[in-house]
């Protein structure tokens, strides 16, 4: 069924939504394999991430070689998802599903955050990728149901994966023709299809050494197991190649050959006309479509490294560190004298912002997994722990108390929260914001602030009005 919203924008390039039933189906390997397939065969791929994952999507970038964007139907309006959705210097769109398909939050008007929610707003076709492992004709009944749950999709055929022998192939593509689902692959159980993990999920693209081969790797056994071709056909790209829209700002700039749209405002205030990010292994959780909208607004980002031990540029007048994983650097960080005095000496009298891990640095101390303390920047209150873990996962509605580098008092965001750390004590610090979750909780208080210094654990999305 066609969505009723009229699909993707004129001049899109198509897209595809590859989504499974449940998480740990082999959909992110399975993605890169297929953005790397096709990009052999010539085409121009953008990856795409539903939902608030800050990793998946450095996964994309490196390998299509073009920024990848989340799409968050409950944290962002439908017109800054709509303009993200959209791929200027590409011939597809290939859209990393998060979950399983029809997985979010209780909201109406499609703004539950779920895959579904994404592909029915951009009209793009959903193909599953289905882990088949110890069921064969049961799966045909779960697509079957996937296929009927939402008249607003169209699933558009299965990628079966972790397939056990040609006979279990046979038996679940037949389950498959009977219920009208369309196979466009079957792909064996692989040591091929394999990436690094850790706490927070998989390991990141830039400290994955042999990227490139794992993803060569996987595009070889997708050239091998999946109809391409099929595919192709299933996006009309040799039919109607996607046609090309004026302009070089990026997705949220020109709206088809007919002139320029209305400007959209950015994500995101930026904090200040020049801004201090830091950036590498232990800061590295920053939403691209943030940067990009700083950068409209007329921003100018000057990146630099605590674990080099560089200090935030002198001549900026904001500071912002994101989140990452301080935790496994923790004592690099602590004896980093350069960055940590030029940090204080930068907070004396112009704003500084931690999310998440950069929080964390903010504050008096981080316990590291192992127990052992260590100094940060002391210029917030906070004391966490990785040695007392547990799970801080969940959409975050937030209203700010204070003017702060995320915007005036009242400043309404949109974020996501997901970290293993215990607050062990906020030093008195007070509140920065009031936030609660997707399921109508109270607002509570969260993050803190001291003069010019200001912290959350969530990472704002967007702001909302």
């Amino acid at each position: 069924m066609r969505p009723p919203n009229g699909g993707p924008p004129d001049g899109a390039a198509p897209g595809v939504m590859i989504a499974a039933t449940r998480s740990g189906s082999g959909k992110t390997v399975l993605t890169l394999g297929l953005m790397r397939a096709l990009a052999r065969r010539g085409f121009r791929v953008a990856g795409r991430k539903n939902g608030p994952d800050y990793i998946d999507p450095a996964f994309h970038a490196a390998v299509t070689g073009r920024p990848s964007y989340n799409l968050d139907s409950w944290s962002m309006p439908a017109d800054l998802l709509r303009r993200l959705a959209r791929a200027e210097d590409a011939d597809l769109v290939v859209c990393e599903g998060s979950m399983g398909l029809f997985d979010g939050v209780p909201a109406g008007d499609g703004q539950g955050g779920s895959s579904a929610d994404v592909a029915a707003l951009t009209g793009w076709p959903v193909v599953m990728v289905h882990d088949c492992s110890g069921q064969s004709q049961s799966a045909a009944a779960i697509l079957a149901g996937c296929a009927a749950y939402d008249p607003r999709i169209r699933v558009a055929g299965v990628i079966l994966n972790r397939v056990a022998s040609e006979r279990h192939r046979r038996l679940v593509s037949d389950a498959m023709a009977r219920v009208g689902m369309p196979v466009l692959g079957a792909v064996p159980r692989t040591d091929r299809l394999a990436l690094p993990e850790r706490h927070l999920g998989l390991v990141q693209a830039g400290e994955t050494g042999d990227l490139d081969a794992r993803v060569e790797a996987a595009a070889d056994v997708v050239a091998e197991h999946v109809d391409l071709d099929a595919l192709v056909a299933l996006l009309r790209l040799r039919d109607a190649p996607a046609p090309r829209f004026a302009g070089t700002g990026g997705p949220a700039e020109a709206e088809g050959s007919g002139g320029a749209s209305a400007p959209l405002a950015p994500p995101l205030a930026p904090p200040g006309r020049r801004v201090a990010v830091a950036r590498d292994d232990a800061f590295s959780f920053l939403y691209p479509h943030v940067v990009d909208g700083w950068r409209r607004a007329g921003a100018d980002l000057a990146f630099f490294s605590p674990l080099a031990d560089e200090p935030p540029p002198a001549d900026c007048d904001a500071c912002w560190l994101p989140g990452g994983y301080p935790e496994l650097h923790a004592g690099r960080i602590a004896a980093a004298a350069r960055f940590l005095g030029g940090l204080r000496a930068f907070a004396r009298t112009r704003p500084v912002h931690g999310e998440c891990g950069g929080y964390m640095v903010l504050g008096q101390g981080l316990v590291d997994a192992a127990g052992t303390r260590h100094a940060m920047a002391g210029l917030l209150g906070l004391e966490t722990s990785y040695a007392r873990r547990k799970l801080h996962l969940g959409y975050r509605d937030a209203v700010t108390l204070h003017r702060s580098a995320l915007g005036p008092a009242g400043t309404r965001l949109r974020g996501h929260e997901f970290h293993y750390a215990s607050i062990l004590d906020l030093g008195g610090d007070p509140a920065l914001a009031e936030a609660g979750d997707a399921y109508g909780s109270p607002p509570a208080p969260t993050g803190t602030r001291r003069e010019n210094v200001t912290g959350t654990f969530f990472h704002a999305l967007a702001a909302r009005v």
